[in-house]
């Protein structure tokens, strides 16, 4: 008879892909205020981005069709390859093409990822996972978003601090996070009608996440648990009908 064994750790991490995206994402947050947005620091932000970007696209790579990876590879090439040309070369043509394409790439990912976890009526543990990857996800598209905006119209966002400057990567990011958990603006706010536009898309997407999203997993988690604990209720059992003259 033969002993079942463990997953090891390395099978547990190749089974979630939606953790280890959601994890990198995260650390991400926390490692971006260490890290210069100038010289070599801007090197270490754009391997980290295409290290995401690689992350993302395994993990829609089961639920995606061959056609749809093909376009994330394509996306996060592109993508990639604007950011480390602007590193080497800074131009605004580049700085605004290289946001416009990590925004399509974010958002296409994050469609994957619902449409992973709208594919089956079972909740697993790595769907789970997907629904604070694909918000993680959201969240960076629009902070690209802004950051196109912004090269796009100068000074469309303002701040309590330096009101006047152009706000750097983790003060967009803040600001689109804030505005998908519907949190507020905090201290950055959009002066101009097209990044007030674009913030009230984000916001009503948090929004219609969710609404649609969050509700319907947990809503088939606790049906799957009502449904697991429920006894089958015993059919009564039928009183025999006596019949006036019978024998007693």
């Amino acid at each position: 008879m033969t002993e079942s064994k463990a997953p090891s750790n390395a099978h547990l991490l190749l089974s979630h892909p939606s953790a280890v995206l959601l994890a990198a994402q995260l650390i991400g947050v926390l490692l971006y205020p260490f890290v210069p947005a100038s010289g070599a620091g801007r090197a270490v932000l754009e391997v980290f981005g295409a290290l995401v970007l690689a992350l993302a696209i395994w993990s829609v790579r089961h639920t995606a069709g061959r056609g749809q990876v093909l376009v994330s590879i394509a996306l996060g090439i592109a993508a990639s390859g604007m950011s480390i040309a602007d590193a080497i070369h800074p131009s605004w043509g580049l700085a605004l093409s290289s946001a416009l394409l990590h925004a399509l790439f974010y958002l296409w990912a994050a469609a994957n990822l619902m449409v992973y976890m709208l594919a089956d009526h079972y909740v697993t543990v790595d769907e789970l996972f997907a629904v604070g990857a694909t918000f993680t996800l959201v969240a960076w598209a629009f902070a690209y978003v802004y950051t196109a905006l912004q090269l796009l119209q100068p000074g469309c966002f303002t701040a309590a601090v330096d009101p006047v400057a152009q706000r750097t990567w983790v003060e967009l990011l803040f600001l689109s996070f804030t505005n998908l958990t519907s949190t507020g603006l905090s201290d950055i706010v959009p002066v101009t009608d097209h990044a007030r536009s674009v913030v009230m898309i984000e916001q009503l997407a948090g929004v219609g996440y969710v609404a649609l999203f969050v509700s319907r997993l947990v809503g088939l988690t606790l049906s799957r648990k009502i449904g697991g604990t429920a006894q089958p209720q015993a059919e009564p059992t039928p009183t025999p009908i006596e019949h006036p003259g019978s024998a007693t």
